[in-house]
């Protein structure tokens, strides 16, 4: 029987008109959570929100929210707060890839894959934070990658991106422990998830590549990796890696065998 850690809890979800954020909503309405489903793409929520169990849907509202428009993000934390009077778990999912060689790459696109998934993320942290520090409760689970971890090639900006979560993350997670034991900051790492993540990367020039790469495609389902995710949120863990067994233990040899990790990675097929 599934827990009801989530039933009831106000679930604000960025990224869920598609891939890991779309299966997601459908595993959080399934568990009893109110949602908050945000991306830039209005008709695609409305979409997914009607995939939802007609008795799941009262509870799910819609707040498109544009994440390379740090500056605006202020006022969504305004609107989704008026939406069912608070936020008990922030998810940031929303965000996207690259697949071009650095040298190719113009600076623009490595500003974009910044200002989208590093930038746009932390800020509605930031601004919906005083709301959990004045409850003494949240929890912030953000979606970042094993490319967090380790990089590949034709993944420069990106990789710097998922770094970068990953700094800001782990000094917040030290932050708030002082603040309140009851907010909790969680670093979800996927590997290989079967989305249309590589279809909308881009590519040197900023355009999408608009075509799905083979690692990608033999990925995990998205529907399994929720089911994972969840159960992580559930547990409150920190940082955890939801993927294949190359992926996860590509970090594992990052970590204790750097030199090995180099030498590999330089050969392995990542597109």
């Amino acid at each position: 029987m599934a827990s009801r850690y989530f039933s009831d809890k106000v679930v604000w979800l960025t990224g869920a008109s598609s891939g890991i954020g779309e299966a997601l909503t459908y595993e959080l309405a399934r568990r009893g959570a109110r949602l908050i489903l945000s991306s830039r793409r209005k008709e695609a929520l409305e979409k997914v929100k009607g995939n939802c169990p007609a008795e799941a849907q009262p509870n799910i509202r819609i707040l498109p929210v544009d994440l390379a428009q740090a500056a605006t993000l202020n006022l969504s934390v305004e609107a989704a707060l008026q939406l069912f009077g608070r936020v008990d778990i922030l998810i940031n999912n929303g965000g996207i890839s690259q697949r071009s060689l650095a040298k190719e790459t113009t600076i623009e696109v490595d500003r974009q894959l910044m200002e989208v998934d590093y930038f746009g993320t932390i800020a509605l942290t930031k601004y919906l934070l005083p709301h959990f520090l004045q409850r003494k409760s949240g929890h912030v689970v953000t979606v970042s990658s094993v490319m967090g971890k380790i990089g590949t090639p034709y993944r420069s900006g990106y990789a710097a991106a998922k770094h970068a979560l990953h700094g800001f993350f782990d000094s917040l997670r030290a932050e708030l422990w002082r603040e309140s034991k009851n907010i909790h900051v969680t670093l979800i790492c996927p590997g290989w998830i079967r989305t249309n993540i590589t279809l909308n990367a881009l590519t040197g020039d900023g355009s999408a590549l608009k075509k799905m790469d083979t690692t990608t495609d033999r990925g995990m389902k998205p529907e399994v990796f929720a089911k994972k995710m969840v159960r992580a949120i559930e547990k409150k863990k920190e940082e955890v890696y939801i993927g294949g067994v190359k992926e996860n233990l590509a970090v594992v040899v990052k970590r204790f065998f750097p030199k090995v990790f180099s030498k590999i990675i330089r050969k392995a097929k990542v597109r």
